[in-house]
């Protein structure tokens, strides 16, 4: 059994509708299919669901949305027409722009991409429409409740086994709708293939598979045949955004494999998300899985002689971001020093204030505040058991005259984290990329 997922690329016209058939019918174990919201055909056009995030705008200063309203309306009636769909679209879209006229909930609206697109993929495969509201349960706090939604999935299954289920929403226990952060229709195909107890869960998107590094940096990288959940957790953290990182979860909690394909190259493989422990089974061509970084991180250094045999120093830094409300990304440290590395945009507006707090609450000799630092990470499963990565690519960054400004690593070895400068940040992943990868494929 598979539940299969196709983003707003792959529902952006006619075109991309049969192709997503074609699909679906190569594999009779395709049952569950989860839809985003169409999105763009080329680049001058836009995603449904921005359109109607800006409708919400104007709405809520006054301003009048007909003519961005009419964009969604001819884009969907297009969809209708040229597939020669006999669903009333139109009566939908009424309904929706005469909301529009009163205080209409943004969840609400917002949602109404997803929903109006399963209406018609529902139609032209053939399947049953199941409207996320009456599946995806969320309890008040806001956490998805599988317990109601296994039930409501059963209590449907008893009549139908096929279903189209629009993504990214689902309904509070008073029966309101919520939605999910932007790509939160890949969090709806990751729940659905849990409650099902699905064998694989298919993520169509525009790309095949996820790329060993970022190809705007790295020319032609290789595409990643198998990387674990873990894996995938760092590199997506570190900015590859193939997958919504919060879709791992559930799938992962039911060891169900993640298989990133292409709709528009649907005989490529793709990547396979699993786990690996199986070594037997876990053949890679190449020491590291993947390469990504971010840049525009800052690092607050704070100096004290004896730091050492000090107790609770971290502990009182660490409470001063925690006052402002700043994630902490990694603590380096030394022997007399400790840096606190964040985010540059979260420290910006009140860096001044967090210094003098720092040197009260540690009384410390001095603090440093370093900016525009980037962070990259290696990530490779198979590192661990490979003695002297870490002096490898060290050596090859101080081959290229590249500065390491930092170094973190995670206990379970599978990645190793350098900061430099971020004028450095495209040098660095290329010379990884070529050491790493091109030297042992060649």
């Amino acid at each position: 059994m598979k539940v299969i997922k196709f983003g707003g690329s792959s529902l952006a016209n006619a075109r991309q509708f049969e192709k997503v058939k074609g699909i679906v019918a190569a594999d009779d174990d395709r049952r569950f299919v989860v839809v985003s919201a169409a999105g763009r055909s080329d680049q001058d056009d836009h995603k449904i669901t921005d359109l109607l995030y800006l409708c919400h705008a104007h709405l809520k200063y006054g301003v009048n949305c007909d003519t961005i309203f009419s964009m969604i309306e001819d884009r969907f009636l297009a969809i209708k027409r040229e597939l020669k769909l006999r669903y009333p679209m139109e009566k939908d879209l009424d309904v929706i722009h005469n909301a529009l006229r009163k205080q209409i909930p943004l969840d609400y609206l917002v949602s109404r991409g997803e929903y109006l697109t399963a209406k018609l993929m529902a139609e032209y495969l053939g399947y049953t429409f199941l409207d996320a509201k009456d599946l995806i349960c969320f309890s008040y706090d806001g956490k998805v409740d599988f317990v109601k939604t296994a039930e409501m999935m059963d209590h449907h299954l008893k009549s139908h086994d096929h279903f189209v289920i629009p993504g990214f929403y689902g309904a509070m226990p008073d029966g309101s709708i919520r939605i999910m952060a932007r790509g939160g229709s890949d969090i709806t195909g990751a729940i659905v293939a849990k409650i099902v107890h699905a064998d694989v869960y298919e993520n169509w998107t525009d790309v095949s598979g996820i790329l060993m590094a970022d190809p705007r940096i790295v020319k032609q990288p290789h595409q990643i045949q198998k990387i674990t959940y873990s894996e995938l957790r760092e590199l997506s953290y570190m900015g590859a955004n193939v997958l919504h990182e919060d879709a791992i979860f559930p799938v992962k909690e039911a060891a169900i494999p993640i298989n990133i394909r292409n709709t528009n190259e649907p005989e490529n493989p793709g990547t396979l998300i699993m786990d690996l422990s199986d070594e037997s089974s876990d053949q890679q061509d190449t020491l590291i899985t993947g390469i990504a970084g971010r840049k525009d991180f800052s690092v607050v250094a704070i100096y004290k002689n004896h730091m050492s045999n000090e107790v609770g120093i971290i502990r009182r830094a660490l409470s001063v971001f925690e006052k402002y409300h700043i994630s902490i990304e990694h603590i380096p440290s030394g022997i007399d020093s400790f840096s606190v590395v964040v985010n540059h945009a979260d420290i910006k507006d009140n860096i001044y204030d967090i210094v003098s707090e720092i040197k009260a609450q540690c009384e410390c000799d001095e603090v440093k505040v370093i900016n525009d630092i980037a962070l990259i990470a290696t990530v490779g499963r198979h590192m661990f058991s490979r003695p002297g990565i870490s002096g490898q690519l060290f050596a090859e960054l101080g081959k290229h005259d590249i500065n390491i400004r930092m170094i973190a690593q995670g206990s379970d070895e599978i990645n190793i984290i350098v900061g430099v400068e971020n004028k450095d940040f495209e040098k660095t992943t290329k010379v990884i990329y070529a050491h790493f990868v091109k030297d042992e494929t060649k």
